[in-house]
């Protein structure tokens, strides 16, 4: 009876024994990426420059005869038109001066005149010799005389007429204008070195930038195809100091003969549209320029490059979906995208998210890769 009870005790502790042991763990589970297969797409990369402002064209108001400023005929800091009245001179001294040449032309045209009926009395007794040659050719040197004073007199009256028109100080260009630089009662002179005011056209203006001018040839080849293309320069977008753009863009007329020496750069200049006259003469601004286009670039997600040693590698997914790394080329990142020099091809799937538990050879669960909400671009590099 005791060797029974014995026994069934070591069944029972057999049997806890074994209820206590943990049962064979299965495989562990697959990793989980998110992936994305590899397309081409036209890039255009761009680089944010600082550019000045200038006028298309300035015109600095200078007197062209001298005498008293009698009147302002103009509100400072408005738009005028080519010929629009500015400033007038004191006009009496130049009406006498065009009194008297209008009088001195009279003169010379009565003496014509006399000097005329003189040799239409005298030419038929010259031909029956009743008068000798010597009194007709002087007849005929007096009449040429005359004609010579007519037209000379003629010429100082133009002249002092057009004196009498600049006493009328006009707008030579439409455009706005700066404030008076004289005041009425001033004496100004045609020898003036300082303008009386200036009139600016800015319906257009110049953004002038600098770039550095290693960058030239790729500008040029772009600014040759986009003319043959569209007959227009490179586009070219002008950003206010908080980064918005002005509603219009402009385009890149030529790019400097000269390189700075200081600096390396050359300068490229940009016309642009300014119907509201919100870019002023001056104005500082940051021009978007195009740096490079390319018609079939591939580009990866930045997250999806990982480095070891500082060599860039990307995980990629072969067609049953085990991971290998890869050893590739990086070129400029724009909107933080990879653009890929080499090392990849298009329709490839690339892993860009879970790459932390990967090894490589190891079969992964891979999903669709979903972009990120749109983020403002950055700038080229």
């Amino acid at each position: 009876m005791k060797i029974e009870r014995l026994c069934i005790g070591v069944l029972g502790a057999v049997l806890l024994a074994g209820c206590d042991q943990p049962e064979p763990e299965g495989p562990p589970p697959l990793p989980l990426v998110a992936a994305t297969t590899l397309t081409t797409s036209s890039l255009e990369l761009t680089e944010d420059l600082p550019g000045r402002v200038a006028a298309v064209r300035v015109a600095e108001i200078r007197p062209q005869v001298s005498g008293i400023v009698q009147r302002r005929m103009f509100e400072q800091g408005t738009e005028v038109r080519a010929g629009q009245p500015l400033f007038q001179i004191n006009p009496a001294p130049f009406q006498a001066d065009a009194d008297t040449a209008a009088a001195t032309l009279q003169r010379a045209e009565a003496a014509l005149a006399r000097a005329q009926v003189q040799m239409a009395r005298l030419q038929p007794l010259v031909k029956t010799d009743a008068i000798s040659h010597e009194v007709y050719d002087e007849a005929t040197s007096q009449r040429d005389q005359a004609a010579a004073d007519v037209a000379q007199a003629r010429a100082m009256l133009a002249r002092r007429q057009l004196d009498l028109k600049f006493a009328t100080v006009e707008a030579p260009i439409s455009g706005r204008i700066d404030q008076a630089l004289v005041t009425e009662g001033a004496l100004v002179n045609s020898g003036d070195n300082d303008p009386m005011a200036r009139v600016q056209q800015i319906d257009q203006v110049y953004v002038d930038v600098r770039r550095p001018a290693a960058s030239l040839e790729a500008l040029r080849e772009a600014l040759t195809t986009q003319k043959a293309n569209s007959g227009n320069g490179l586009p070219v977008t002008v950003l206010r100091s908080n980064g918005e753009p002005y509603a219009t863009k402009g385009h890149i007329l030529f790019s400097g003969v000269n390189v700075d020496a200081s600096t390396g750069d050359v300068l490229l200049r940009v016309l642009m549209d300014n119907p509201q006259r919100q870019l002023l003469p001056g104005m500082f601004v940051r021009a978007r320029v195009p740096h490079m286009s390319y018609a079939d670039a591939l580009t990866i997600p930045q997250q999806a490059v990982v480095r070891v040693g500082g060599q860039p590698l990307v995980w990629i997914l072969d067609a049953s979906n085990h991971a290998h790394l890869k050893s590739v080329e990086l070129g400029e990142m724009v909107d933080r995208h990879y653009r890929i020099r080499a090392g990849l091809s298009a329709g490839q799937k690339i892993v860009v998210e879970g790459m932390e538990r990967l090894s490589d050879g190891a079969e992964v669960i891979a999903q669709d890769w979903k972009t990120p909400a749109s983020t403002p671009a950055d700038s080229a590099h």
